[in-house]
């Protein structure tokens, strides 16, 4: 029984793909991460400008893009359910809510892996102007997927919780703009070390500037890793609350 877990949120999940792969807010969403993307490197940054050979430009506003990317993929998935009312349907199948919340998650992880997998064309194009550290870029890319992981499983959560998918899509912006950016309070103000630690701990894009640097620290790696599982062991919490309600 526990082989079949696995088979059975992958088979949900990819019926998920496909309601995703059917939604022009998609294929929106792709477009606008990697233009954005593209426009904060060459013409924000000035990147040919730099005379250097590094990409930390380019993944360093990441956190930021995934605020309103994030939202996108994560909204519809629950609240869109519960608006429906095919939640009622999905809870009455044999499925754990393990199965459901695995289910959305990697579909919509999925998702994510199909955008990032989009900009590999920009760093390839650029390998030939200069000699750039592989192992950085590899990094980079870890450090991304594991943010967009975690922030994945966050939005998932929040969606759950909401009742209709323009609830789902503010809620996940606001909540993700305050772990991804709340880091900045720490430069902004001259706070004690120890409160500047604790203000930190709780910041997506502070955990993921070693990956951006092109180290990957045990600490940063166990922070997105522990939370990821943690949003999605919540929402399994949430969904058994509701199918015994």
């Amino acid at each position: 029984m526990k082989k079949l877990i696995p088979y059975r949120a992958l088979t949900l999940a990819r019926k998920e793909l496909y309601q995703y792969l059917n939604a022009p807010a998609f294929y929106g969403a792709a477009v606008f991460f990697l233009l954005f993307c593209s426009i904060w490197l060459f013409y924000m940054q000035r990147y040919f400008s730099m005379e250097q050979a590094t990409l930390r430009p380019y993944f360093a506003v990441f956190p930021i893009v995934y605020i309103f990317i994030i939202p996108v993929l994560t909204m519809k998935s629950w609240a869109e359910e519960r608006k429906t009312g095919t939640i009622e349907i999905l809870l009455t199948m044999p499925f754990t809510e393990w199965d459901l919340v695995l289910g959305k998650f990697f579909s919509a992880l999925g998702m994510l892996c199909l955008i990032l997998l989009l900009t590999v064309p920009l760093p390839l194009s650029l390998l030939s102007l200069g000699s750039f550290d592989a192992g950085t870029i590899f990094c980079e890319y870890l450090g991304a997927f594991l943010l967009g992981a975690c922030a994945i499983a966050l939005g998932l959560l929040l969606s759950c919780l909401s009742k209709n998918q323009g609830g789902a899509f503010l809620g996940s912006a606001v909540v993700l703009m305050v772990v991804m950016l709340i880091n900045q309070v720490t430069f902004a103000f001259n706070l004690p070390q120890w409160l500047s630690a604790g203000i930190n701990f709780f910041s997506l894009a502070f955990h993921f500037e070693s990956f951006s640097k092109g180290l990957i620290d045990s600490r940063d790696l166990t922070f997105f890793v522990l939370s990821t599982a943690l949003f999605l062991f919540i929402n399994t919490r949430v969904i058994l609350f509701r199918k015994w309600k």
